[in-house]
């Protein structure tokens, strides 16, 4: 099954969170960042991994989708 490309927005938005402290985070700042990386935030939200619609902190389970997301593109960019 191919990742879409909501799925990579998403992805994306993942890998540019802290992961080594719960108390940072992000702001997607829906007037200067891409469409889909507003999209992206929304639906983590919705989903429950991110505490704002806007980014804010991860949840739990953000945090290990964070991680996760980490190995996999560890995985993926060795030789």
């Amino acid at each position: 099954m191919p990742f879409s490309v909501d799925h990579l927005a998403e992805l994306n938005l993942l890998g540019q969170f802290p992961s080594t402290s719960n108390q940072e985070g992000l702001k997607v700042h829906a007037h200067t960042a891409a469409p889909e990386t507003v999209r992206a935030a929304e639906s983590l939200h919705a989903k429950g991994l991110i505490s704002q619609k806007d980014g804010g902190y991860l949840t739990p389970l953000g945090a290990e989708a964070v991680e996760l997301t980490q190995k996999l593109q560890s995985i993926l960019s060795s030789a």
